[in-house]
C-alpha cells in the first residue's frame, strides 16, 4: 500500500484506447492538479465476449503498450498493468494506493458506456473524485442533433452541422515529466498478457507497421507534407500510397483526431481528408444512439432479408480465393498486413453481401478479427452502409462490379500483382479478369485456372440479378 501521508491528490489515470501522453485530457488534468499520478492499464481478457479483441488487435496492443510504458518511463513514471474486470481492479488499486481520484477518457461503445457508468457511480459513492473526459473525438456523440432533437442518420447534414460548430479544441501539450511510481506497487508484465500469436503468422504485420505514439506523429508529418494535398485524387487507387494509414493509430488512441485536424488545418486542399475525420465522428454518433446496430440492421426491413448460409464460399472470400482478382488481392492484403485500402474494403464487402448474399455480420466479424484498425463504430457503419441496411446506406441496388472497379482503380494492375503473384505475368488486359483470357494468354503467363488460381466462384451478372430479386422481396414492407 502507498503511504497515505504522501502529497494529495493521488490520482489513478486509467488508460484504455488512448495509448499516448500528448493531448491526453485525463492525464493532463492529473498533472495540472499535481501530487501522485499512477498510470494504469487494465487488460480485460474475456475470449467468450462477442467482441473480444481479434488477433490483429492483440498484436498491435502488445507493441503499443510497450511503447507507452517506455514513454512513461522516459518521463519518470511507470505504467501499472493489471488483468481482470475493471470494476474489480480499480477499487483494489484505490485501496492499494490510497488514491482519492480516478480519471479516464471516455469510450462510446454500448457495453463500455454501461460499465463505465456503473464504475463511476460506485467510486463516487466511496467519496472519490471521479472524472471522465473527451479524449478521442472531435465532438461528443450527444453534442449534435437534428432540428427536432433526434440523432442524425445521414452524413451530409451531420457534417454540415458539425463543422458549423467551429474548430475543435486545440490539442493539449505533452507533459514534461511524470512523478515516479513506487516500485513496491505490483504490475503485470506485458508479455504475460499473452497478446502475441503462439504461431508465427505476424511477419506481415511487423513489416507493415510500427505501433506507437511517436510513429503516429511521424506518419502524420509525412502525410501533411507529401500526401494530404493529393488525397482527393489518390485515395481511391490502392496501387499507390494515397491515404494516411493513420486509422490504427486513431483506433488505439496513439494520436487524436483534433491533433490531425490542427496539424493539417482546414482548407480546400485538406477538406477531403478532414471530411473523413467527421465520417469517423458520424460512426460513433450512430453507435452511441443506436447500440443495437453492432449485430442488427438499423433498417428493420432487412431483418427479413433472405441471406445465404454458405460456409464454403465464405471461406473462399476470407482466404482470397474467389476468382475475382481485386477481391482476392484485398483479402490477402488484409490477412498479411492487418489492413486493407478503403476502396477495396467497399469492393470486397459488396462482393460478400451482394454477389454471395452472405450476411454482413459475417464480414464484420472477419474484419474485426483481422484488421489492426478494428473499430466497432467504423466497422459497423461500413458494413451496414455496404449492405444497404444502415444509416446513409448505399442503395441496395448499388452493386459494385469487381471487374470494372479493378480496371478503373488499378488500371495498370500494380495492386493485383503485389498481392496475387501467381497472376503477375498476365498483361494488363487480362489480369483484371483471368477467366475471360484466352487459353494461350493464360498458358504464356503460367496461369492454370482451377489450379494456380481459382475459377470465379460466382457469375457476377447472375449474382447481381439474384441480389436485386432478394431486395425486391423485402422492400415492399
Amino acid at each position: 500500500m502507498i503511504d497515505s501521508n504522501l502529497p494529495t491528490p493521488r490520482t489513478l489515470v486509467w488508460f484504455r484506447r488512448d495509448l499516448r501522453v500528448a493531448d491526453h485530457p485525463a492525464l493532463h488534468e492529473a498533472v495540472r492538479k499535481g501530487g501522485v499520478i499512477i498510470p494504469v492499464y487494465i487488460h480485460e481478457d474475456d475470449p467468450s465476449s462477442e467482441w473480444a479483441d481479434g488477433g490483429a488487435t492483440r498484436w498491435w496492443l502488445h507493441h503499443s503498450l510497450n511503447r507507452l510504458d517506455q514513454t512513461i518511463r522516459d518521463l519518470g513514471g511507470r505504467l501499472i498493468l493489471r488483468t481482470g474486470p475493471p470494476d474489480e481492479i480499480l477499487p483494489a488499486l484505490v485501496r492499494e494506493t490510497n488514491a482519492n481520484a480516478v480519471y479516464w477518457n471516455r469510450l462510446y461503445e454500448p457495453e463500455c458506456v454501461k460499465r463505465d457508468t456503473l464504475i463511476k457511480r460506485s467510486l463516487m459513492e466511496r467519496g472519490l473524485d471521479v472524472q471522465s473526459f473527451n479524449g478521442n473525438q472531435l465532438l461528443e456523440p450527444w453534442e449534435i442533433e437534428t432540428n427536432d432533437g433526434n440523432p442524425y442518420k445521414v452524413f451530409t447534414p451531420f457534417y454540415k452541422t458539425a463543422t458549423a460548430m467551429g474548430h475543435p479544441a486545440r490539442p493539449l501539450p505533452r507533459p514534461d515529466a511524470l512523478p515516479s511510481v513506487s516500485t513496491h506497487l505490483p504490475s503485470d508484465e506485458i508479455d504475460s498478457l499473452g497478446l502475441l500469436p503462439t504461431i508465427p503468422w505476424d511477419g506481415g504485420l511487423q513489416q507493415a507497421w510500427r505501433p506507437g505514439e511517436d510513429e503516429a506523429y511521424a506518419m502524420l508529418d509525412a502525410f501533411g507534407e507529401e500526401g494530404s494535398g493529393d488525397y482527393k485524387d489518390d485515395r481511391d487507387y490502392p496501387g499507390i500510397r494515397g491515404t494516411s494509414r493513420l486509422s490504427p493509430y486513431l483506433h488505439f488512441g496513439e494520436i487524436t483526431p483534433r491533433s490531425i485536424y490542427h496539424k493539417l488545418g482546414r482548407s480546400s486542399r485538406t477538406e477531403p481528408y478532414i471530411r473523413q475525420l467527421y465520417w469517423r465522428e458520424f460512426a460513433h454518433h450512430l453507435l452511441y444512439h443506436f447500440p443495437h446496430t453492432v449485430t442488427d440492421p438499423l433498417r428493420p426491413e432487412f431483418e427479413r432479408f433472405p441471406w445465404n448460409d454458405d460456409p464454403e464460399r465464405l471461406k473462399a472470400w476470407q482466404k482470397g480465393r474467389t476468382g475475382f482478382p481485386i477481391v482476392d488481392a484485398g483479402m490477402r492484403e488484409l490477412w498479411t498486413t492487418g489492413w486493407m485500402h478503403n476502396r477495396v474494403r467497399m469492393i470486397t464487402a459488396s462482393f460478400l453481401v451482394k454477389d454471395l448474399l452472405i450476411p454482413w455480420q459475417e464480414g464484420a466479424r472477419w474484419f474485426w478479427d483481422t484488421l489492426v484498425d478494428a473499430d466497432l463504430a467504423n466497422n459497423t457503419l461500413g458494413w451496414q452502409w455496404t449492405a444497404g441496411c444502415g444509416a446513409d446506406a448505399a442503395p441496395y441496388f448499388r452493386i459494385f462490379n469487381p471487374i470494372l472497379q479493378s480496371k478503373k482503380f488499378d488500371p495498370d494492375g500494380d495492386y493485383l500483382r503485389t498481392w496475387l503473384p501467381e497472376l503477375a505475368e498476365l498483361d494488363t488486359s487480362a489480369i483484371h479478369e483471368p477467366a475471360a483470357a484466352s487459353d494461350q494468354t493464360l498458358k504464356d503467363a503460367g496461369v492454370e485456372l482451377g489450379s494456380t488460381y481459382p475459377k470465379p466462384i460466382v457469375d457476377h451478372s447472375d449474382a447481381r440479378d439474384r441480389a436485386l430479386e432478394a431486395y425486391d422481396r423485402i422492400k415492399g414492407g
